[in-house]
């Protein structure tokens, strides 16, 4: 005999409702802040650039992590990765830039300068 889809979701119910949820108690990771690292999620140079490379590859494609490099990262006010390409003497265009802020790894803005 096969459960149903409706039956599914009422037993799912009541394990969340009566017994799973409440033997996790207090401070599980249903409650609080959660974890907030001290030196930020993105604490550093390598982190910022992993991911503005995670972000610029779907929007310009794989061949901007070998036409744009080396990338370099600056922390501006201690709040806010800066992450640019580099521009070669002998290309044309401009270079991918990302601001991701530092605490929590929010991509504020991401464009490609001319």
């Amino acid at each position: 005999m096969s459960m149903s889809i409706f039956q599914k979701q009422i037993i799912i119910l009541f394990l969340f409702t009566f017994g799973v949820l409440p033997a996790f108690g207090k401070g599980s990771f249903f409650e609080g802040e959660g974890y907030n690292p001290e030196r930020g999620f993105v604490p550093n140079e390598e982190t910022a650039i992993k991911i503005a490379k995670a972000v610029w590859i779907p929007i310009y494609g794989k061949r901007i992590l070998f036409k744009k490099r080396p990338f370099v990262a600056t922390l501006v006010d201690n709040e806010v990765w800066v992450v640019e390409g580099t521009l070669r003497k002998w290309l044309l265009g401009g270079v991918p830039y990302i601001e991701i802020r530092k605490d929590d790894g929010k991509i504020l803005k991401v464009t490609h300068t001319k």
